[in-house]
């Protein structure tokens, strides 16, 4: 392409800003990140704002390269045909280029209730509007978390820690993901912490009351507060722009990230679905999207092919508190295997990876393209090899 290109990315996440500042590697590209708010929110880090124990946010000039114009404004509309993105403020913003980064927030709960009286965690907001709420009640009073993935279990550590009464309900088993010797563990240190771990589908919530969780096996739970944490949604941006979109609301991209229906638009992390086979949603994705995403964006300047995302996983750290964690570790295809850390190893690898996400982005900042990842998914490629085949057979 000849003269100068203008890159705008939509989202100022984890793949947000590592896409933005691995796109300043030319000279000629000019980036501009539209967020709606002004500092970036450590998301890995909300259960943390929610306990008192951290602030979750650091000023974007820490994590974002110097060149990158950052505009604090929400994204309305997508206008792919004249190459605008509508900003709420009321004007647009052009763009050669975009990337599609909005991430991921709670999914709308419709569960009788739970919508007008559990707090989701997901956001910023979300997770500022509950913490004045739990300060407010006795700290005996009972506590109520919905959902035992991460986010759910480390929120409810987080409390217990600090004295609270926790119930972790968690639907089914605790911690779908983790191997069953990783989940011994993470259970031992709820324990310990004296938090209630009720599995199983008599968990299940089926009603919502100001003062009351109701479960699937005729229980009724008595919670002060009740923390909903139990599945993810994404922003419908690209949804009420007319792309298309997989059922969650996802961008449907090609392998390279890019849109299915305009290769002016580029998809990162959670709000991605290549191929219709999209990754778990998590900041170990969200990173090496960002970086991809630009990656195919600088790639189409240059006149050269996109290459093929090929991210894979080593598994996932659940923070126990501020004294534990466990580790578990996983195929490369992300499928948990029996060998986990746990303890005060864990919690200080842990807070070693918060600490090293922040790190990255500004080390990105400071030397674009600097950013690697060395995991190969193997499986996701069988996973397409099949679905070619049976498009094959289809027609």
């Amino acid at each position: 392409m000849i003269g100068n290109t203008e890159v705008v990315v939509v989202g100022g996440g984890y793949a947000g800003v590592m896409a933005a500042n691995r796109l300043t590697q030319r000279d000629d590209v000019t980036v501009t990140l539209v967020n709606p708010r002004p500092r970036f929110v450590e998301r890995i880090r909300l259960h943390q704002l929610v306990g008192g124990t951290h602030e979750a946010m650091v000023d974007y000039r820490e994590v974002l390269a110097e060149s990158v114009r950052l505009v604090v404004d929400t994204a309305i509309r997508i206008d792919a045909e004249e190459r605008r993105l509508w900003l709420s403020s009321g004007g647009p913003v052009g763009y050669d280029f975009l990337i599609y980064a909005v991430g991921s927030g709670s999914a709308d709960p419709s569960v009788p209730g739970a919508a007008e009286y559990a707090y989701p965690i997901a956001t910023m907001e979300d997770a500022q509007r509950l913490r004045p709420v739990l300060d407010a009640v006795p700290a005996t009073a009972s506590l109520t978390i919905v959902g035992a993935g991460a986010t759910g279990i480390e929120t409810a550590a987080e409390l217990a820690e600090q004295g609270r009464r926790v119930t972790l309900l968690c639907g089914g088993a605790l911690g779908p993901y983790l191997h069953p010797r990783g989940r011994r563990s993470v259970a031992k240190r709820l324990d310990r912490l004296g938090v209630t771990v009720l599995e199983g589908a008599e968990s299940r919530v089926t009603s919502v009351t100001r003062a009351a969780v109701r479960l699937s096996g005729g229980h009724t739970l008595s919670s002060a507060v009740t923390i909903w944490t139990a599945g993810f949604g994404v922003p419908d941006l690209a949804a009420r722009s007319g792309l298309s979109t997989d059922a969650v609301g996802r961008l449907r991209t090609d392998e390279t990230l890019t849109s299915v229906d305009d290769e002016r638009i580029v998809a990162a992390g959670d709000s991605a679905a290549p191929s219709d086979l999209p990754l778990r949603m998590s900041c170990q994705t969200a990173r090496p999207l960002g970086a991809h995403a630009a990656d195919t964006v600088l790639a189409r300047i240059a006149g050269d092919r996109p290459s093929a995302i090929d991210v894979g996983y080593f598994g996932q750290c659940i923070g126990l508190g501020r004294r534990a964690a466990t580790v578990q570790f996983a195929s490369r295809d992300d499928i948990a295997n029996r060998f986990y850390i746990g303890g005060r190893l864990a919690a200080k690898i842990k807070e070693l990876a918060c600490r090293n996400v922040v790190k990255e982005l500004a080390d990105e900042a400071r030397e674009p393209g600097a950013f690697t990842w060395g995991f190969e998914n193997d499986k996701r490629g069988r996973l397409l090899e099949a679905e070619r085949g049976n498009a094959l057979a289809a027609t």
